[in-house]
């Protein structure tokens, strides 16, 4: 990309793209990679505490084979004990996130196997609250007042987003790849924000939104392409002469748009700009709160996995 911003004033409308991931829109597709970058048929398979930085957080232990739940572990049922597995679920993912930043290396390679199997069964949990507003609200009021705030938020924004959700009932394809290292995104987003003034976690957000960090490469169903959706008019307009595929090009296109849109200033008119829906600005919001509050909460989001829906339910495209 070249370096100077665009200065065109956002065509209207722009897009019309219902989240693919999170709320799993009718897209023409059916499938996913097995591995990177392969499409495949597929089979139905059914706040926390201040954040804190890795070199200075105190050890904590690694949780152990018995503390992590498996890819398919059962969801209770009952509020109490709803809310008993967010609490030790949520506090065994915290541990494992400091873990990672502090041992491992979030720029290279993977999330270890303990951050992606108490992620995936945190949302697993979300989105069966999402599901169930009863038992949602029986639990919210169970669970400790920050862990309460952030489960609210993650079971709203996939409430909306799956509000925007056509069922698919035909043979359906998608391609996805893994996402470039949870660090490397990280610095690419705090690029953007340095250069136009989006907030990075609202670009992550958006991001998660869309691709799931750029898992899901298939184009929507109206023909939005790359890691943050565009449609070919609007990239023309705010690509600056890059790679529409290109997470780093797409991120900085990104934030053009939301910059010419209104953002910082007005975070909710840009988003609605993006995508003309309430409902969607809302969930990108509640997202992008959370990994304000904790950028831990970014890591976890970072792990969280592909679904789509369809007329006999949900499937899960990526993960364990």
């Amino acid at each position: 990309m070249n370096d100077q911003p665009a200065v065109i004033p956002p065509p209207m409308p722009l897009r019309r793209v219902l989240a693919a991931v999170l709320a799993a829109v009718a897209v023409p597709l059916s499938g996913c990679g097995g591995a990177a970058g392969e499409a495949a048929s597929v089979a139905p398979r059914e706040r926390l505490s201040p954040s804190t930085s890795a070199s200075s957080a105190s050890p904590a232990p690694e949780p152990s084979a018995r503390d992590l739940p498996a890819p398919d572990e059962a969801i209770p049922k009952d509020p109490a004990r709803l809310a008993d597995a967010l609490t030790r679920t949520a506090g065994h993912l915290r541990d494992a996130i400091d873990d990672w930043r502090r041992t491992g290396d979030p720029a290279k390679g993977e999330a270890p196997e303990p951050v992606v199997l108490l992620s995936l069964y945190e949302q697993r949990v979300y989105r069966y609250l999402a599901r169930n507003a009863k038992v949602a609200s029986r639990t919210y009021g169970k669970l400790p007042k920050e862990e309460a705030a952030r489960a609210r938020d993650n079971v709203t924004a996939i409430r909306d987003l799956l509000s925007l959700a056509h069922p698919v009932s035909g043979p359906i394809k998608i391609k996805v790849e893994r996402a470039e290292p949870a660090d490397v995104l990280l610095a690419a987003f705090r690029r953007a924000e340095r250069r136009f003034g989006v907030e990075w976690e609202v670009l992550a957000a958006v991001m998660l939104v869309e691709t799931k960090f750029g898992r899901v490469r298939s184009p929507s169903y109206v023909g939005a392409r790359g890691p943050m959706q565009f449609m070919p008019g609007t990239w023309k307009a705010y690509g600056m002469g890059g790679d529409i595929d290109d997470t780093r090009d797409a991120l900085l296109a990104a934030a053009n748009y939301l910059h010419a849109s209104g953002a910082p200033r007005d975070y909710r008119r840009a988003l609605y700009a993006y995508n003309h829906s309430q409902a969607y600005v809302d969930a990108v919001l509640s997202h992008a709160r959370q990994m304000k509050r904790d950028i831990r909460n970014y890591y976890a989001y970072y792990t969280w996995q592909v679904y789509v829906i369809t007329t006999k339910g949900e499937r899960r495209l990526t993960g364990p």
